[in-house]
């Protein structure tokens, strides 16, 4: 999956076409893969370093500066030609996503400090299940047999990575114990980059992309410099150059996302994702001697697979509403 807390908009992917042989469709995705896997080493990667500094730097302190540097790089957009494109109509709902967002991040990087790798981000994947859960609940959208299936398979996956696959009571009794705040910040996290993921479906109805992305950065920005104020300690230069090539790889990673999209259909990548888990894995065991259980892998694996038929039945929706909109904008049909 894409790292919970560093992705926000999703461009809708597209299908190349004008083959009719589907080699055209079959090249596009092979590449939208490769971009969707490069995204997943580098988010690996800088959620190691996040790893590596939160070991001295407090957590919220480590995520206000990250964010700061990441406010930097599009700080042009406000005070340049660009402006314009920050009118909002919804300051409001900009405000509320961003304490959302922020909250999430804020508890994320604590997660990452203090279980392993591979949970972050297997627990990270319920991300798009809690967010299916939400436009069900929040936007009101059709609720289906499949659609409730996924959601439950999703959150079954996440029981097994918190729990394992324990042989009797006092094993599950054992594994219940052994769970920390660092779970639990991670459970409350996910759902909560969901309910922003779901607020941002609203503002695209009149907001640009511009402003969706600058206000978000320039407000969790914000909300994460009131907890940090209150851990602060001057961070060392190893550490501030370890936090700006985390802001950098953010946004290459960004970058091989939207590629990656603009390739292939979400549906199409979204297994791609279960290779972070992978990555993360590696990372873990090699860089800070972790050893992931293989509940963490299994569980991984089925909330993946439940992503990935909620991203298909979204696609097939997609597919059949521009269908009918090109039917009923066809001179021939009757108004």
């Amino acid at each position: 999956m894409t790292n919970v807390a560093e992705s926000e908009i999703a461009p809708g992917g597209q299908q190349p076409s004008g083959d009719p042989s589907g080699k055209a469709i079959s090249d596009g995705a092979l590449i939208g893969m490769a971009w969707l896997a490069a995204s997943g080493v580098i988010f690996a990667i800088f959620t190691a370093i996040i790893r590596y500094v939160s070991s001295d730097l407090h957590p919220a302190e480590t995520a206000f500066i990250r964010y700061l540097f990441g406010f930097l790089f599009i700080l042009p957009i406000f005070l340049g030609a660009r402006r314009s494109e920050l009118r909002t109509k919804r300051p409001v709902m900009h405000l509320f996503r961003g304490v959302v967002h922020g909250c999430g991040v804020m508890l994320w990087f604590y997660a990452i400090s203090q279980i392993t790798l591979a949970e972050v981000t297997a627990l990270g994947f319920t991300s798009p299940v809690w967010a299916t859960l939400g436009a069900i609940l929040i936007l009101g959208e059709v609720v289906k047999l499949r659609r409730i299936v996924a959601v439950v398979l999703g959150f079954t996956g996440a029981l097994v990575v918190l729990f394992g696959l324990p042989g009797s009571m006092e094993e599950l009794q054992s594994n219940f114990s052994a769970l920390g705040y660092g779970q639990g910040a991670m459970l409350l996290a996910a759902p909560l980059f969901a309910a922003s993921k779901i607020i941002t479906k609203r503002l695209t109805d009149t907001e640009s992309p511009t402003a969706i992305v600058a206000w978000l950065s320039l407000l969790v920005t914000i909300v994460l410099a009131i907890p940090a104020a209150m851990v602060w300690r001057t961070p060392t230069l190893e550490e501030v150059v370890s936090l700006a090539a985390v802001a950098g790889l953010a946004t290459l990673a960004h970058i091989c996302m939207t590629k990656a999209w603009r390739a292939a259909d979400l549906s199409v990548t979204q297994p791609v994702e279960f290779l972070q888990l992978v990555w993360a894995s590696l990372i873990g065991i090699y860089m800070f001697g972790e050893d992931p259980a293989l509940g963490t892998w299994i569980g991984g694996a089925i909330i993946v697979g439940s992503a990935t038929y909620i991203a298909h039945r979204e696609a097939q929706t997609r597919r059949q509403m521009r269908r009918a909109a090109a039917v009923d904008s066809s001179p021939e049909h009757p108004k």
